[in-house]
């Protein structure tokens, strides 16, 4: 019996070492590069789960230029943004089921609070994505309505 159990192990260790590339990080697990019109990568979070599609930026204090956040819906409707407990400005870019750009809003501001004092900000047209950039990540790339990102 206890030849069978360190047989057990050493398979179990033997299929972990031949599991390929392994993540970098945890955070690695759900970041997908998204490419621009003019070739530049982003790499971006992507929020897939309910909790973490309200959470979103809420508390980070930074966010470099080469990275975002990709908020992932079922499907496509009219979704509107906030920037409540936000500390940092966002660019937020609004994605059609195609992944062709809806709507931008740029540099949308923190909002501390109270909730009720924090506007609303997209939801003019139906999208299936949303992707959050730093504060004028969007003009500086010369992102446009119309124009077709990659992920």
């Amino acid at each position: 019996m206890p030849a069978l159990r360190l047989l057990g192990l050493v398979l179990c260790l033997w299929m972990a070492g031949c599991s390929g590339d392994a993540p970098r990080s945890a955070a690695d697990l759900h970041v997908t590069a998204v490419t621009l019109p003019g070739g530049e990568t982003i790499r971006a979070q992507m929020m897939t789960h309910p909790d973490d599609l309200m959470r979103g930026m809420k508390f980070r204090d930074s966010l470099p230029e080469d990275q975002g956040m990709l908020f992932v819906h079922a499907r496509e409707d009219f979704y509107r943004f906030w920037m409540y407990e936000v500390t940092i400005p966002l660019d937020m870019i609004w994605l059609d089921r195609n992944r062709k750009i809806v709507q931008i809003v740029h540099e949308c501001p923190p909002c501390p609070g109270p909730e009720s004092a924090c506007p609303t900000y997209g939801g003019a047209f139906k999208a299936q994505y949303i992707l959050e950039l730093a504060g004028g990540v969007a003009k500086k790339r010369n992102l446009k309505p119309g124009m077709t990102l990659q992920f």
